[in-house]
């Protein structure tokens, strides 16, 4: 179930966490090869430390010089204020020489000031270079890691980007709406470069039993399961048929392409259900080619509908909604009463947060078809966002007397116990929340996401993170591929602490991604824990929950 909450999913960790990052930690510690630049700093360093021979005379000389360092950065400032870049520069430079070695917190201002108008000018590797300085003499100078962070950003860098503006944030103790934000945005860049560069090295995975079962129970008209084989049908179709009937999964591609390499009776249904399992494993390029080819035949019209969903299906994964929409559209106009085009429009509105349009297609697929239990569950979750959305009491309780109906009309469907059980813990009525998904269980009892959601229950009734890590770890044991658990759980180790942990379950969360989109979200969790580490080991902090 969607969050309603404004903050990114990073922040709720550290707001639910321990305290400081919690959640957040995407620091990189950078070990940078000997350059030009170091000397300089060492040089720097070694002038902020040397003794002084004479401390009389030498704090004399140091009152003049401070001074006259301070006059020529407000005349800095001055010029920068105007707008005057280069001549501000110049004082600046001034306010650095004349700058005496015992005051390395003023010098590193003066480095900072400068880095403004470098800034200013877009002259980034300046930027990066005096913030540099700057943190060398004022380590916890948070201006200039935010100064830095931009520059990085701008520049392409977006590992110290996001390692400097987690150190300001850290710093202000994540006070500063602004800082957040730019942590937000760097952290999202990040991980979509992570998901761009595993996506293309990724090794597809087939989903669980249990997963592909259920994605095909989405489907009232599915053409696939409509066809009844007599003794007579030989081929790989057939093959395939009776593969997925058998659950027997691993072997559907395979047969459906020898199907097609004989030009049998049911190469546009076997080029559907090719094109469905490219979709389950995540190769969108020849999911997206058989859906292509199936919707320019001449197959029959169930067919070429049930394709143009899946294709609507896909692009929605792609974050392509014009096209996917599109798709939806085309279907309506070739088959206007097929109720699953509206039963998963619905599911994209519900995605998007159209709300209105949402309601109104579940309205349409449980009209057309009533006996449908999924649509009729969701069409029922469905109305209750909306109602929470405009903050609708009298709604709201109609929704729950409709989810109350549900049951006694499709007491063997698990959705029905799981939707509504989810409304209830969104409500904070965790004691029939947790019953209604003991329900479930008993009608699904290979559903290993149940055992997430119960501990997900003991976590938000109680803050039983031992209960609840011990439900999930029992989801795992049912289900090896179960991604909802491992990201689940890493969350929580996260939470409490157990970094390393949180790494090993986020990395078996993206094992099993499909799209960018999914990376993108858990690469994003995986650099949030491995910051931590970096920031615990650096900081000597430790977060471990005991």
């Amino acid at each position: 179930m969607a969050s309603t909450t404004p903050f990114p999913k990073w922040q709720l960790a550290i707001l639910l966490g321990a305290p400081l990052a919690i959640g957040l930690g995407y620091l990189y510690l950078r070990n940078r090869l000997e350059d030009p630049e170091k000397k300089k700093i060492a040089d720097l360093k070694a002038k902020t430390t040397i003794s002084l021979d004479n401390e009389e005379n030498n704090a004399k000389a140091s009152e003049s010089a401070i001074d006259r360092a301070m006059k020529l950065k407000g005349a800095g400032n001055r010029a920068f204020h105007a707008g005057e870049y280069d001549k501000a520069i110049a004082l600046y430079n001034e306010a650095i020489e004349a700058c005496p070695p015992d005051r390395p917190v003023d010098l590193a201002t003066f480095y900072q000031n400068r880095s403004a108008c470098y800034e200013k000018r877009e002259m980034w590797e300046q930027v990066k270079e005096d913030c540099t300085f700057a943190l060398k003499l004022n380590e916890k100078y948070v201006k200039a890691f935010l100064r830095r962070s931009r520059a990085a950003e701008k520049s392409g860098d977006l590992v110290l980007a996001l390692e400097d503006v987690t150190s300001a944030c850290i710093l202000e103790r994540f006070q500063v709406q602004s800082s957040l934000v730019n942590a937000d945005r760097i952290l999202k860049a990040l991980g979509r470069q992570h998901a761009r560069e595993a996506l293309a090295k990724r090794h597809p995975v087939m989903p669980s039993k249990h997963f592909i079962k259920t994605y095909f129970s989405a489907f009232s008209e599915d053409p696939i399961a409509q066809i009844q084989l007599d003794a007579n049908d030989v081929g790989g179709f057939c093959k395939a048929k009776k593969a997925l009937d058998l659950q027997q999964y691993d072997s559907v591609v395979d047969a459906c392409t020898e199907e097609l390499e004989a030009d049998g009776k049911y190469k546009y249904e076997a080029l559907l259900l090719r094109a469905t399992f490219y979709l389950l494993l995540g190769r969108h390029d020849e999911a997206q080619a058989d859906l292509g080819k199936v919707i320019d035949s001449d197959a029959t019209l169930k067919v070429k509908v049930n394709a143009l969903i899946k294709r609507a299906s896909l692009f929605t994964q792609l974050e392509n909604t014009e096209r996917c929409l599109e798709d939806f559209a085309n279907a309506a106009k070739l088959d206007p009463n097929n109720s699953d085009i509206y039963h998963h429009r619905g599911q994209v509105y519900l995605l998007l947060e159209r709300m209105d349009e949402a309601t109104a297609e579940f309205a349409k697929a449980v009209e057309l078809n009533p006996e449908f239990s999924i649509a009729y569950i969701q069409k029922c979750y469905a109305d209750y966002r909306h109602a929470q959305l405009h903050k609708n009491v009298g709604a709201l309780n109609q929704v729950r007397a409709d989810f109350e109906r549900a049951l006694e009309r499709f007491p063997r469907c698990a959705e029905a116990y799981i939707l509504f059980a989810q409304v209830l813990s969104d409500q904070q009525e965790w004691g029939r929340a947790e019953s209604l998904f003991d329900s479930a269980l008993s009608v699904d009892p290979n559903n290993a996401t149940l055992y997430v959601h119960k501990g997900l229950v003991q976590l938000q009734k109680n803050t039983d993170f031992d209960k609840a890590v011990k439900l999930i770890n029992k989801a795992i044991e049912m289900d090896d591929k179960c991604d909802f658990a491992y990201e689940t759980l890493g969350t929580i180790e996260v939470q409490r602490g157990n970094l390393r942990r949180s790494l090993e379950l986020f990395e078996k969360a993206i094992a099993l991604a499909k799209t960018e989109l999914e990376m993108t979200h858990l690469f994003s969790l995986k650099d949030a824990a491995a910051a931590q580490l970096k920031v615990s080991e650096r900081w000597g902090l430790d977060w471990t929950v005991s």
